[in-house]
């Protein structure tokens, strides 16, 4: 009954028109929007990849990784105040509870993402986070209590195997290699396996609109990171850091932190128009550009390891996509299998009998 009432009191809005940049692109055809869409994600997230990485080759600016994520969650609460305004949004629907530990854990993924590049090969970061499946996976069974199939868990091992030689290779070609990064990067997306299924739940049960969950989430996440950066002294740290050379650390800060909110945007749009499975499809082949470009512009040694070990973790990242949109069983796998082996079993017995005919001629 009082979900009933919550939802008189508070309708929830119409879907909105699909848009890219306060354009509307609602009356193109289904196809032209999804290469709008796609486009602009590649634009967008390689510039915000780019800009990442270029902000750490400032020389000393490796322990400032929190002070940028501080930076970067008052320009998102900027741009979500605007679009807020913009969307015509005026009542909030989740309530502040909720946003404290959504905020928290927002916190904790950008953070530790940041903060992990001063540790970390760029291309390994990325690696990392296209195995975000496996955090997401464990993080829906126990507070969602969703149910996978063995194709899930399949593909979960494929990512970790190429995961953990990808790491090793890095390991073995990085003089600097520091575990101190992979900690960082883990607990970036121990973060955000959690985060992902607390905003899906909030979501679905308040009806909230997105720019809503952005404003409060960085505006309070924000707060957090202030109150503990002045209580240890990093604030003040940072804000000299940054006040040596501001026009190329806020400068960066600024493209850095636009690009990643209008590409999260437009993957939101993606999804509408094209599907969940379409959208990582999308954002998948990004992230392999984005480690492409990453050895391109940016001298870093290399070696073959990487190829094939990212080659597991793109099978895998397949296996995931196709059993999302082919959902089986495991009865339905055992007599896949089964079949496999039938019509194997057929083909050297036929090859037998022909090689034995053939000889006998």
């Amino acid at each position: 009954m009082a979900s009933k009432n919550h939802l008189l009191l508070n309708p929830i809005p119409e879907e909105p028109k699909p848009k890219i940049l306060c354009f509307d692109i609602s009356n193109s055809s289904k196809t032209v929007q999804f290469i709008l869409c796609s486009l602009t994600v590649f634009l967008f997230f390689l510039l915000y990849g780019y800009m990442q990485e270029l902000i750490f080759t400032i020389n000393g600016f490796q322990p400032y990784g929190w002070f940028l994520t501080l930076v970067q969650f008052g320009f998102y609460t900027i741009f979500g105040y605007i679009e807020t305004k913009i969307q015509k949004l005026k009542s909030r629907r989740i309530p502040l509870k909720s946003y404290f530990l959504l905020a928290l854990l927002t916190l904790g993924t950008m953070g530790f993402s940041n903060s992990s590049l001063g540790y970390l090969n760029y291309p390994t970061q990325v690696i990392f986070k296209c195995c975000k499946l496996i955090p997401v996976m464990a993080g829906s069974i126990l507070i969602q209590g969703k149910k996978y199939g063995p194709l899930d868990f399949i593909a979960a091992i494929f990512l970790c195997i190429g995961l953990t030689l990808f790491t090793l290779a890095d390991s073995q070609v990085q003089p600097n290699f520091n575990t101190t990064g992979i900690i960082m990067i883990s607990m970036a997306l121990l973060c955000d396996a959690i985060i992902g299924n607390v905003q899906e739940k909030s979501i679905k049960t308040y009806g909230a609109h997105n720019a809503e969950v952005v404003l409060y989430s960085y505006a309070i996440g924000f707060l957090y990171l202030l109150v503990i950066m002045l209580a240890t002294g990093d604030f003040l740290e940072g804000l000299q850091f940054f006040s040596k050379d501001p026009e190329r650390c806020y400068g960066y800060a600024f493209i850095f932190s636009l690009t990643g909110y209008l590409g999260i945007q437009i993957v939101l749009t993606l999804i509408t128009i094209s599907g969940a499975f379409t959208a990582v499809t999308v954002t998948t082949f990004r992230k392999a550009l984005t480690i492409i470009l990453s050895f391109i512009f940016f001298a870093k040694p290399f070696t073959l390891q990487y190829l094939w070990s990212g080659l597991i973790v793109v099978v895998g990242i397949y296996m995931n996509l196709y059993a999302k949109k082919n959902p089986i069983t495991l009865s339905d796998l055992e007599m896949k299998i089964e079949h496999l082996f039938r019509y194997l079993k057929l083909r050297v017995s036929s090859r037998k009998y022909h090689n034995h005919y053939m000889s006998n001629i």
